[in-house]
């Protein structure tokens, strides 16, 4: 099977912790970090401030490997920054506004037809980045997309959400957002599947914390994965996106969607032991690459 280009559209930022702690994040970043650690190369489309966190992005990610050609630098917006909080070892955010990335741009070269093109929420909170993606959307001809729900107040509302939603092949959010965007549903014991169908799509994957997470497919299937043993925590900043960088390895890997979920959900309980989204020491990545049989190389 041949696998198709993944292209990460979205916010990059730092995430400044209680501590003092500054560290880079974001999740399309995240996203595309992990999927570069898995040896998948993508395309990580965003914009950076001409400052030195712009600059410290575009290092990390030369250092990590990565592709920085469709990242751009603005010249008046700076680099995204997002203040978090541990509250009860749940994340809180403060998320500030006019950054680089609300300003994404279209820029060659355009995708692949068959590119898996994953992007979250936050992102189209401006109408600048927003337009961009619309055009990325159009280019996906006979490839997927892959919307992570991500809901941040004030930086959403339903109708907007929605529209990417009824555009996407894959959604993944968690069962607070499932709520939030199918309110006339909550409760139900079919309310995902319902949601799924309403909105045509392929697949849908629902978080539920420390219970794992459940898949529905078009076909009428689900799956459950949920933690296995103890979990130890530092801080669960990230583990969605680790989740969410898996499931998109094993879609256009070829896995079986119960299969996927079990190693998304071993990443991510793998991740909330760690303080911050990303890590950068390749050590940590290779027995994951030995035991899935995967051939990476990072920016070690």
């Amino acid at each position: 099977m041949k696998q198709p280009r993944i292209c990460i559209f979205g916010e990059v930022l730092f995430d400044h912790f209680p501590d003092g702690k500054r560290v880079l994040g974001g999740a399309p970043f995240n996203v595309a970090w992990h999927l570069q650690a898995f040896g998948l190369a993508p395309r990580f489309i965003s914009r950076v401030g001409a400052d030195a966190e712009g600059r410290s992005v575009l290092d990390a990610m030369r250092d990590w490997g990565m592709d920085t050609q469709s990242v751009q630098v603005d010249e008046r917006l700076p680099t995204g920054r997002v203040s978090v909080s541990i509250v009860d070892n749940e994340p809180a955010y403060d998320i500030v506004a006019d950054c680089a990335y609300d300003a994404i741009e279209p820029a060659p070269p355009p995708l692949p037809p068959d590119a898996l093109l994953y992007h979250g929420s936050l992102a189209i909170r401006a109408a600048d980045s927003r337009a961009t993606l619309d055009a990325l959307s159009r280019q996906t001809v006979s490839g997927s997309i892959f919307l992570d729900v991500n809901l941040r107040l004030p930086w959403w509302d339903r109708q907007t959400v929605m529209a990417r939603v009824r555009a996407a092949d894959w959604v993944k959010l968690n069962c607070a957002e499932l709520d939030l965007l199918a309110p006339d549903q909550v409760g139900s014991s079919t309310q995902a599947q319902d949601f799924l169908a309403v909105n045509n799509l392929q697949g849908l994957i629902v978080t539920l914390g420390a219970e794992g997470a459940q898949a529905f497919t078009k076909d009428g299937s689900s799956y459950l994965a949920r933690p296995g043993g103890d979990v130890a925590i530092v801080d669960t900043v990230g583990a969605g996106d680790a989740f969410t960088a898996v499931t998109i390895l094993g879609i256009t890997s070829g896995w079986p969607l119960s299969l996927t979920l079990e190693r998304a959900q071993l990443f991510a309980s793998q991740i909330v032991g760690q303080r911050g989204a990303t890590v950068s020491d390749p050590a940590f990545y290779r027995p994951l690459l030995a035991a899935w049989e995967i051939n990476a190389t990072t920016g070690e």
